[in-house]
């Protein structure tokens, strides 16, 4: 299922989630008929394409994001990245370790024919290279973006300025097609203390400096947190059904019932924090005068503000 999750902070709230179907399915339209299938769904269509379809739909409620977070299933997509920037919106995806950029200072240049007819087109002045082989020679630096049960969570972090190579395709000398210059990114790339490598791109301002890229990026990690609830602690998974209506009913019930859940959390958090602060608040009272200091100190950790529920970012 293709999912929309509306995340601040580590408050996360399902927002859509889409059953895709495969061409398998939606070529065989007596199957389509048995599985009761709405006429408006049996069209193909990829999960990036019904991801933006639930961005659209989400937007048109009224909901407001900051920024637009996807893993490399969708982050591979230029329609996608592209549909993302044509709405005005701030996205951070991850892609595969090959997809191919160019140097943010690549120049279009007239080619010279050496022999044949005179060319028609400009073309870079430099190829496309991998995403790995674009930050090999990078500056790598060790970032912490929060805490977690075990301390702080780190990883070595680069980014660069890039153009991604999602243009028109256009043959270049002797290498065949080739994908020209799209719009300038970020190109961040991430060394987990395991071994592993990741990579993304964002269309954020140029000027963000690499704690808050990084920062953004691994914000992604509630919306897995809140899938694995989803699945482990109300169900999700558990459906067994053979109809998209039953299916998608099931989904919302679960939908439903961790959005309660949520606010069950958040009232119990507020109801802690009123306690906490009429207890400090009657320790000030008894206490002798003379600490303006601990009166201070006292105050601003009683007063520190929780999560709201407006402003967050979208993750697909």
């Amino acid at each position: 299922m293709v999912s929309l999750t509306l995340a601040r902070g580590e408050v996360p709230v399902m927002l859509a989630l889409r059953l895709f179907l495969p061409e398998s399915w939606t070529s065989n339209q007596a199957r389509l008929e048995r599985a009761g299938v709405p006429a408006d769904y049996r069209t193909a269509r990829t999960k990036p394409e019904i991801a933006l379809a639930e961005i659209d739909r989400a937007i048109a409620a009224g909901v407001r994001f900051g920024c637009v977070l996807a893993d490399a299933g969708y982050g591979l997509s230029a329609p996608f990245r592209q549909g993302l920037t044509a709405r005005k919106l701030a996205w951070a995806v991850g892609i595969p370790r090959h997809l191919k950029v160019y140097p943010a200072d690549v120049r279009m240049i007239w080619p010279i024919a050496g022999r044949g007819r005179p060319r028609k087109r400009y073309i870079p002045d430099i190829l496309s290279m991998a995403a790995e082989d674009m930050l090999a020679n990078a500056r790598w630096r060790a970032i912490s973006w929060r805490s977690g049960t075990k301390g702080k969570l780190k990883a070595r972090f680069a980014a660069v300025r890039v153009r991604v190579a999602d243009g028109p395709p256009q043959r270049i000398r002797d290498k065949g097609q080739q994908h020209l210059p799209g719009d300038q990114a970020w190109l961040i790339g991430e060394h987990r203390i395991s071994g592993e490598k990741k990579y993304y791109l964002a269309n954020l301002p140029a000027k963000m400096d690499l704690r808050t890229l990084a920062s953004i990026i691994k914000a992604r990690w509630i919306c897995e947190q809140a899938h694995q609830q989803l699945k482990e602690e109300l169900g999700l998974d558990h459906f067994e059904g053979r109809s998209w209506h039953g299916l998608h009913r099931h989904a919302l019930m679960t939908m439903i019932a961790y959005a309660f859940l949520q606010y069950r959390r958040l009232k119990t958090a507020r109801r802690e924090k009123k306690n906490q602060r009429a207890a400090a608040s009657a320790n000030l009272a008894r206490r002798a005068p003379g600490h303006p200091r601990s009166h201070r100190s006292t105050t601003a950790a009683a007063m520190s503000p929780l999560p709201k529920m407006d402003s967050q970012r979208a993750t697909a």
